[in-house]
């Protein structure tokens, strides 16, 4: 596990929000939500909800691979995508 990821799980899990287990799976973040959460809402405010929690992170930023599922659906998100990324969207 790379410093940067460390720092995400570690804010992840610092959030105490309820219900959600942060696990490290290779380069990538595990993030498994009880079955009654919205994942489409979760969805929707990853983006916003990232760059806010990201201002306590003061490294150099890399590409990670978020991976949310609730039990019944799945969804990722990479953060700081590299050009085969964008390239692939």
């Amino acid at each position: 596990m790379n410093a940067y990821q460390q720092k995400w799980v570690e804010v992840l899990r610092g959030a105490n929000i309820k219900g959600w287990k942060v696990e490290v799976n290779g380069d990538d973040i595990m993030v498994e939500m009880p079955h009654v959460t919205d994942l489409k809402l979760i969805e929707d405010n990853v983006p916003e909800t990232l760059a806010a929690i990201s201002l306590d992170i003061k490294m150099p930023k890399q590409r990670l691979v978020f991976h949310f599922h609730n039990g019944h659906e799945k969804f990722e998100y990479i953060l700081n995508p590299t050009e085969d990324d964008l390239d692939r969207a």
